[in-house]
């Protein structure tokens, strides 16, 4: 396929609506149209540093963007979809979804595949794996264990999906970058959607993990970037645990506590109602 060519004649695709196809622990599903409607066509750019599953990214559809994230395996896997969903689907859809295989691939170094089998197996991990957890150990590798579901969610991405989340990231900038770093090529005009993995210090919440996770002096650091860029005019909406350590880091601007549902505990008994908090310094609150 030559550069910068994305679709072949010879395939014939559904277009279907471009929607989120990475599952995430701490995905905003439950509150995406809520967080939508912070968003005016008004704004120049959609910025999100801490992309994930771009859950809003997806249901919002900007004309441009800047999607960035520490994780360079993910925002691997979005380049990947953006130039070359076909042989993407090519390589996902050879590969079986069953435990045994789920442990194979798991084991594989990433290192060792090149960029379009790297992708492949990111995206197969993440849709098999324990509720969408991502998760290494201090050495780096992917550790979360196999995690059958009947969930329509754990079946991979079809060419159509892949075809229609590729042409809604030809209008993104992707990079793999700290969120600071993220922040600090913002400009007035955009609007920045923020969703850390929660550091909590009065218990622990699965979420994220990695080498060097986010913790609460990351806390810290993001409220000084926040205060920055809310001096520079630029409009942002955060979403987070509802805890004191949040609370005082945030107080300055509009925080708004809404109840959700946790997915993240093993059994759907375990699974209960939390808060979580929206701020923002937006004007208009919904």
């Amino acid at each position: 396929m030559a550069s910068g060519t994305i679709y072949s004649s010879s395939w014939r695709h559904t277009v279907v609506r471009p929607e989120a196809f990475l599952r995430w622990a701490g995905s905003k599903k439950q509150i995406v149209e809520r967080l939508a409607s912070f968003w005016s066509d008004n704004y120049s750019r959609y910025v999100e540093p801490f992309a994930g599953s771009s859950r809003l990214f997806f249901r919002i559809q900007p004309e441009r963007a800047l999607l960035a994230d520490k994780n360079g395996q993910l925002i691997e896997a979005y380049k990947v979809v953006r130039s070359s969903p076909y042989e993407l689907w090519r390589r996902l859809s050879g590969m079986p979804c069953d435990r045994d295989s789920y442990y194979r691939v798991r084991s594989l170094d990433p290192r060792q595949l090149g960029t379009i089998d790297r992708a492949a197996r990111f995206i197969y991990l993440n849709r098999f794996c324990f509720n969408g957890i991502y998760r290494t150990n201090r050495g780096g590798n992917f550790n979360v264990p196999y995690g059958q579901t009947s969930d329509k969610k754990s079946r991979l991405p079809s060419i159509d999906e892949l075809a229609s989340c590729s042409r809604l990231l030809q209008r993104a900038t992707l990079r793999d970058w700290d969120f600071g770093t993220t922040l600090r090529h913002t400009r007035r005009g955009d609007f920045v959607y923020l969703d850390p993995p929660y550091a909590v210090r009065e218990k622990r919440v699965f979420r994220e993990y990695s080498a060097h996770p986010f913790g609460l002096q990351d806390l810290e650091r993001l409220q000084m970037h926040l205060k920055k860029i809310d001096a520079r005019g630029v409009d942002f909406v955060v979403s987070y645990a509802d805890c004191s350590d949040a609370r005082a880091a945030f107080k300055e601007w509009r925080i708004v506590r809404i109840v959700v549902r946790r997915h993240v505990a093993g059994f759907t008994s375990a699974r209960r109602l939390t808060h979580e908090l929206i701020v923002t310094n937006i004007e208009r609150l919904t």
